[in-house]
């Protein structure tokens, strides 16, 4: 029996964006309240950031207790609390519901909305 395949075309208006344009896809993270799922329901509260051309840290600070969360380009995250480490991996991956992906166009900033 032969199956039967249909071609699909994409009608794209000229505003759409070009498939060899540069993108910057863009991840981001809510911190204050992954680090209350992590730590039980605390609030926590962003004291200061580094950024480096590969990651970014930040630290956080709740009551007597602090954090450092780092997030590298790659996607991967890390999370000491107290120096502890409480997460360390992808954070699509893992925590796919407090990691949210945004995509935008290098020549303008402007974001790409995808369907």
């Amino acid at each position: 029996m032969a199956e039967k395949k249909q071609k699909q075309s994409l009608n794209l208006d000229a505003e759409f964006l070009n498939l060899i344009d540069p993108v910057v896809c863009k991840v981001e993270v809510d911190l204050a309240n992954w680090l209350s799922d992590l730590s039980g329901g605390k609030r926590w509260v962003i004291e200061s950031e580094h950024e480096s051309e590969t990651y970014v840290s930040f630290f956080l600070k709740h009551a007597d207790q602090e954090a450092e969360v780092t997030l590298y380009n790659s996607g991967y995250a890390s999370i000491d609390i107290d120096g502890i480490s409480v997460f360390h991996g992808d954070i699509l991956e893992k925590k796919g519901e407090k990691a949210k992906l945004h995509y935008y166009r290098l020549d303008n900033g402007e974001r790409i909305l995808l369907n």
